[in-house]
């Protein structure tokens, strides 16, 4: 059986309020399975999902190869001694970076600065529920 989602849950998972989803459903932006409770095909909440994910253009204009680079807006930096935290929000994803205190003065970051986050990992983990 193909996955299904109800709308809270959909919602949840593309980081927007139940009432969008029911609006994007009458817009037929979202379509349904017909089954009541009403269900959102997963294929269909996966097209909008990667949709949506298109963030602001990168104000760097910097040409990477890094494809993990996310936009979004410094909400936090803590400056403690020779390290600094410096917090964002990309999209529904809180990104934490762990940086010198000197590179988070140079950058010249505090809270409400735009910002791109690149993020390298050799190891990305997978879940899912078991079925």
């Amino acid at each position: 059986m193909p996955n299904t989602f109800r709308i809270a849950t959909a919602a949840r998972l593309l980081g927007v309020s139940d009432d969008t989803v029911r609006r994007w459903i009458d817009q037929g932006t979202l379509p349904t399975t017909g089954a009541s409770p009403v269900e959102i095909p997963g294929a269909a909440l996966a097209e909008r999902a990667v949709a949506l994910a298109d963030e602001p253009d990168d104000p760097t204009g910097v040409s990477s190869s890094a494809r993990n680079r996310f936009t979004g807006i410094v909400t936090r930096v803590q400056i403690d001694g020779l390290m600094a935290q410096v917090d964002l929000q990309c999209g529904p994803h809180r990104v934490v970076s762990l940086m010198s205190a000197e590179a988070a003065r140079d950058l010249a970051v505090e809270p409400g600065s735009l910002a791109v986050a690149s993020v390298k990992a050799t190891v990305v983990t997978v879940e899912a529920p078991r079925g």
